[in-house]
């Protein structure tokens, strides 16, 4: 067995194998840029080096200095996460160049599967099952509409040498097409450096299962079951599960033997993930293999009480698998949700700032957090967005799924957006409890998600309106001027006047909507009542706040609330979350404007959204433009983001060309809006 492993990634990932080196008696090593001078990871290894500046092209993605590294420090072993150069193969080739380890598969492994359309010649060779599609090599812009248009409409276009979402564009129609072929080649670009695309049809309601697969030297291969990763955001997956839910013993037998039929048709070595497209008629078909660790594999560990990175380094080192097929037995179901820094209700645009505070729910045998942030730290423009996997297990669907709404009402966190309403909601949706998935799932069913529905908002604002009444009166009560006297009315915060109701007056925003909700003290003392009353709702209610606990009677209903962290608005707003037992609400109140604020600022302006790279001006200076047009395009944390026309009009002047950084704020252009 080896004695010394460099780890080289950053983020959850790099601590998760750290733990895994450190319970077998293994030395680890880490590397770091500059951004990541004091992250956890770093502070976890036993020795951490330096290896670049803050960019993933001039840190995590140098291979030779990542094997300079190695060799300066005498690593055994390099074990490369997921992501950056985990799918590497000339990485892999100098590892064995090298005489390192690489903890994955053989490189001509790597290779085979590094091109989505060798990978499908590959797998039809080899009997396994392919979804209808174009994988050629001819890549010019006519033909592959011309394959487009045979298919039919919808299509897929996917990068060759893509992953994790990158690269990929859905196409509803034949006019849509250039435009997205246009971005998913650049997109593919910018990620893998290869802009080669496949056309796919698109099924309509699929579910997106796959199969882990484990190899080792000796010949011996082993699926540990399935997992369901059909809910995704840009292709992105949100939430994982394992089992798959209603899968039959023949069916998991099936596409378990065809995944391994995958990795033998390649020669395949270690942990890998071979994704299919599961259909209603319960027909599957191979998409692609990953050739590494997925981020999802905590819902496998937790169902086979396995760890999947010890399987990796000892397969690696050389050893036998640990279990025969026979010996794997699933138990239990256990879900992940992805705890992103970005905002769902902006198109998950990705978050920036700093961890002001961060508490995630406490740890059980039940209840795991894998992170690699801590308080105080930064979200940063360089590189992905997650905060962290929250992973919970329990006996059958139904009690996991409770833990998991439960353990996301307790995970606070300030100082940036973050999704956690949003997969609360999301987890608590019918269809999801159903388990009626596909990979649709979140635009069919985003009106009960984003809670877009006004019936359901009218039930829900009375409790931020009380919330915020009791919560000013409480900060009033601690101030100190108020217990001089507490009876007198000019220490009320109650909206007290004279010969006038003590009516207060609130603007909640929800989403991009702004609600005027009235609120008026029924009686005096502890155990205040109030009416609380706006368009669609007119209640009577009290309550009490206690730590996280807020405790609300409306109309004779009594129910628990909890309250999500406080966020500090930009001067003229407050914000919190409030967790029900059915949905998560997320609101800003709107204070006064004092006229401190310049409302000229930016006039006629676009800002940029996020920091990060303009990629492409996709109209002219002084070109006409319609309402809903793309203007600029920008890249952030991997993806692409395009700002749109609000309305007709031309654009002026460009302040950013492509290829500069821009801040997050910064005016990209001049607009002038038709009269």
């Amino acid at each position: 067995m080896l004695v010394k492993l460099l780890i080289a990634n950053r983020g959850e990932i790099s601590c998760r194998i750290i733990r895994t080196a450190k319970r077998m008696g293994i030395h680890t090593v880490a590397v770091y840029s500059d951004a990541d001078a004091n992250a956890l990871h770093v502070q976890m290894a036993d020795e951490a080096v330096h290896i670049g500046p803050a960019p993933s092209r001039d840190s995590y993605l140098q291979a030779q200095k990542i094997i300079e590294v190695a060799r300066k420090v005498g690593a055994d072993m390099i074990h490369p996460g997921y992501g950056f150069l985990s799918e590497n193969a000339e990485f892999a080739r100098l590892c064995e160049d090298n005489q390192i380890v690489f903890v994955g598969p053989p490189v001509p492994a790597i290779d085979a599967m590094g091109s989505k359309s060798a990978a499908k010649k590959i797998m039809e060779a080899a009997g396994v099952p392919l979804v209808p599609g174009y994988h050629g090599d001819d890549q010019s812009p006519a033909l592959l509409k011309q394959q487009a248009d045979a298919m039919g409409y919808p299509v897929l276009l996917k990068a060759a040498a893509g992953g994790g979402g990158k690269g990929m564009r859905q196409v509803h129609h034949e006019k849509e097409f250039e435009q997205a072929l246009a971005a998913a080649k650049r997109e593919a670009m910018a990620s893998f450096g290869d802009e080669q695309m496949l056309v796919e049809k698109y099924l309509t309601q699929p579910r997106h299962v796959e199969i882990q697969v484990f190899c080792d030297m000796h010949g011996n291969g082993v699926y540990l079951f399935e997992r369901d990763c059909s809910v995704q955001r840009r292709h992105q997956k949100v939430i994982e599960e394992a089992p798959a839910p209603g899968m039959t013993e023949d069916l998991r037998k099936q596409m378990g033997e065809a995944a391994l039929k995958a990795a033998s048709a390649i020669g395949y070595v270690g942990a890998g993930t071979v994704e299919f497209l599961l259909d209603t008629d319960g027909s599957f078909y191979f998409m692609e293999m990953n050739t590494r660790l997925q981020v999802e594999h905590p819902v496998t560990e937790m169902i086979t009480g396995q760890d999947l990175v010890e399987w990796q380094i000892r397969v690696a080192s050389g050893e036998d698998l640990p279990l025969k097929q026979d010996e794997l037995k699933i138990n239990g179901h256990a879900f992940e949700a992805r705890v992103y820094a970005e905002d769902p209700d902006n198109e998950f645009l990705p978050a920036t700032g700093t961890l002001s505070f961060l508490q995630p729910p406490d740890e059980s045998e039940h209840v795991r957090v894998d992170t690699g942030v801590r308080q105080g730290d930064k979200v940063s423009v360089y590189y992905d967005p997650m905060i962290a996997k929250l992973i919970v297990w329990d006996e059958d669907r139904p009690k996991a799924l409770r833990r998991l709404a439960k353990a996301l009402s307790e995970y606070r966190i300030m100082g940036v957006t973050t999704n956690i309403g949003f997969l609360y909601n999301l987890a608590n949706t019918k269809a999801f409890k159903q388990a009626n998935l596909d990979t649709g799932f979140i635009d069919k069913h985003q009106s009960e998600i984003f809670l877009k529905n006004e019936a359901d908002i009218a039930g829900l604002l009375p409790l931020a309106a009380l919330y915020l009444v009791l919560t000013q009166d409480k900060q009033h009560q601690q101030s100190g001027p108020s217990q001089q006297d507490p009876h007198s009315p000019w220490q009320c915060m109650n909206a007290w006047r004279a010969n006038v109701d003590h009516v207060q007056h609130l603007d909640i925003q929800i989403h991009d909507e702004v609600y005027q909700v009235h609120v008026r003290q029924l009686t005096a003392g502890q155990q205040r009542r109030y009416r609380i009353s706006a368009e669609g709702f007119n209640v009577e209610c009290q309550g009490e706040i206690r730590g996280d606990n807020f405790t609300v009677i409306l109309d004779g209903h009594r129910q628990n609330v909890v309250i999500g962290s406080d966020e500090l608005g930009n001067g003229n707003e407050l914000g919190c979350s409030l967790y029900t037992q059915s949905s998560a609400l997320h609101f800003r109140q709107k204070l006064p404007d004092l006229g401190l604020l310049d409302h000229d600022q930016h006039a006629g302006g676009f800002t940029a959204p996020m920091n990060g790279t303009v990629v492409n001006h996709a109209v002219e200076p002084g070109e006409m433009v319609e309402k809903g047009q793309v203007l600029v395009i920008m890249e952030a944390m991997k993806m692409e983001h395009s700002l749109k026309a609000p309305k007709a009009g031309k654009v002026l002047e460009f302040f950013y060309q492509p290829g500069e950084l821009v801040d997050g704020g910064a005016e990209l252009l001049s607009f002038e809006a038709e009269e």
